[in-house]
């Protein structure tokens, strides 16, 4: 099947602003994050691309366009599915204030049983993740063949649910997981598991083409990973919504 390489957004007026976005309109990216967007082409100009997909939220779709402006033949499509998480009455709050919320305990320590007032629940947000990632596998497959890369910009913890899928993790451990703003993970996935290729990576991608000579059942390799230092904050939590990350 295709290897499916995940882009987290760029960093947003949202993340350095402290605030839980979700789907607040009118996020975008703040200067840093249009410089990592704009560093994005070259960073994958070695991977052929047969597809691009997003979230329909502004800060996604500023992260993808300079790569759709250096690759005019690239399609672009739109999938609500990996939008960010419906925080429903806590989007566009502080993060800050968010910590003392009896239900963040639920959030950090037993996520599969946290469900946001007025929104939806992190199972839910999982879920409907999976479900667009398998369906764009076939449809990718189909049309591109098995050795085909495509490329969705989605938000952290939509990334971070997806990866624990792709372990084979329990929801409830997915907080363990941190992708930086504008990293990328990538996931090759087979006919009877996928194989987590990178994680939070915000170095070169050359080695994510595909190679005639490989067999996908054999490429065992590990993930290379990064230590963040920013990957939690308050005694060992993870930020809800990915936070702001390093740099």
């Amino acid at each position: 099947m295709a290897t499916l390489i995940l882009v987290r957004h760029g960093r947003s007026t949202a993340n350095t602003a402290g605030l839980l976005a979700g789907w607040t309109p009118g996020v975008a990216l703040d200067e840093r994050g249009a410089e990592q967007a704009a560093a994005l082409p070259a960073r994958l100009a070695s991977v052929p691309l047969a597809a691009a997909v997003t979230s329909p939220l502004q800060r996604c779709r500023e992260t993808l366009a300079p790569l759709l402006a250096a690759r005019p033949e690239l399609e672009l499509h739109t999938d609500d599915r990996i939008g960010e998480c419906h925080y429903g009455d806590w989007s566009n709050r502080k993060l800050s204030e968010l910590s003392d919320e009896p239900l963040m305990k639920i959030v950090q320590q037993h996520p599969s049983a946290a469900a946001f007032p007025g929104g939806e629940s992190m199972r839910a947000m999982q879920a409907r993740a999976v479900d667009a990632v398998r369906e764009w596998n076939a449809r990718i497959e189909e049309e591109h063949g098995s050795d085909a890369v495509f490329l969705m910009c989605s938000h952290g913890d939509i990334i971070k649910s997806l990866v624990a899928d792709a372990l084979g993790m329990h929801l409830d451990l997915f907080q363990r997981i941190h992708v930086d703003p504008c990293s990328v993970t990538a996931v090759r996935y087979t006919p009877t598991r996928p194989f987590l290729l990178r994680l939070g990576d915000t170095g070169d991608f050359g080695s994510l083409a595909p190679r005639p000579d490989r067999a996908p059942e054999a490429d065992t390799t590990a993930a290379d990973t990064e230590t963040f230092e920013s990957a939690t904050e308050d005694g060992g939590n993870a930020v809800v919504g990915g936070g702001a990350g390093a740099g």
